[in-house]
C-alpha cells in the first residue's frame, strides 16, 4: 500500500496541468474531462475550482502571464519605444511556448491584478514621454493586438516552433499560383522567417505611433 500523498487539487495545480496538456492536444482537445483524467480525478471535481472551460482558460492565461513576467529580464528602459519593443517581444516569446498559446491568451480575463504592475510601469513611461493617457492606452493596445494577431497566424502554420502544419509548402504554393507571380512570390514573405516578419511589423507599429502622435 502506497503512503505517497498527492498534491492537493487547487486552481494552480489544475492550471499547470492544463498548460502542460495544451502542448500535447491543443486547445480543441483540451477538455475538462481530459484534464481530470490527467489529474486522476473525476471531472466534477474541477467544477469546485472552475465553473466552466472559459474560467479555466482565464486562469491559464493568468498563469502564462505570471511565467512571462518572471522570465523577462529586469532591464530598465528609458524610452517608450524600448518599453513597447521589450513588452511585445516578451509576449510573443511567451505565447510561442504553448500550442495555441495566442488563442488561449486572446480574450481571456486575468483572474487577479498581477498585470497591474507592468501596465502601470508602461503607462508611466508613455505619459512621461508626453503622451496623454488615452494616447498611451491606444499605442500600447495597438502593439499588443498586433502581437496577438501575428502569433495567432504564426501558430496556425507552426503550432510549436519545431512543428509545421501540412499544406504550407512554399514551393508547392508557388507552383499552384504560377499565374499570379506576385502572389506566388509573396508566400516566402508570409510563411517563412517569422522572427524577421514580426520585428519588421513591430517597427511599423512604432513608426506609426510616432507619426500619429508626434512623440519621438
Amino acid at each position: 500500500m502506497t503512503t505517497e500523498r498527492r498534491a492537493p487539487l487547487d486552481r494552480k495545480r489544475v492550471a499547470d496541468t492544463a498548460l502542460r496538456l495544451l502542448n500535447e492536444v491543443g486547445l480543441d482537445g483540451l477538455t475538462l474531462r481530459a484534464i481530470a483524467k490527467e489529474l486522476d480525478v473525476k471531472a466534477p471535481a474541477l467544477y469546485w475550482h472552475f465553473k466552466d472551460k472559459q474560467a479555466l482558460l482565464d486562469e491559464m492565461a493568468t498563469e502564462m502571464y505570471r511565467r512571462m513576467v518572471e522570465g523577462m529580464a529586469d532591464t530598465p528602459v528609458t524610452t517608450w519605444q524600448d518599453r513597447l519593443l521589450q513588452a511585445n517581444r516578451g509576449l510573443r516569446a511567451a505565447l510561442l511556448g504553448y500550442r495555441d498559446g495566442a488563442k488561449v491568451f486572446s480574450g481571456s480575463r486575468f483572474t487577479g491584478i498581477d498585470h497591474a504592475h507592468e501596465m502601470e510601469a508602461t503607462l508611466r513611461v508613455f505619459t512621461a514621454a508626453g503622451f496623454s493617457l488615452t494616447q498611451a492606452v491606444r499605442a500600447s493596445s495597438t502593439a499588443y493586438s498586433y502581437t496577438i494577431g501575428f502569433v495567432t497566424e504564426e501558430q496556425g502554420v507552426q503550432p510549436l516552433p519545431d512543428e509545421r502544419r501540412e499544406g504550407y509548402d512554399i514551393e508547392e504554393r508557388a507552383r499552384r499560383m504560377a499565374d499570379f507571380p506576385l502572389s506566388a512570390a509573396a508566400g516566402a514573405e508570409i510563411f517563412e522567417d517569422y522572427d524577421r516578419g514580426f520585428e519588421e511589423g513591430l517597427a511599423l507599429v512604432v513608426a506609426g505611433i510616432e507619426a500619429r502622435y508626434g512623440t519621438g
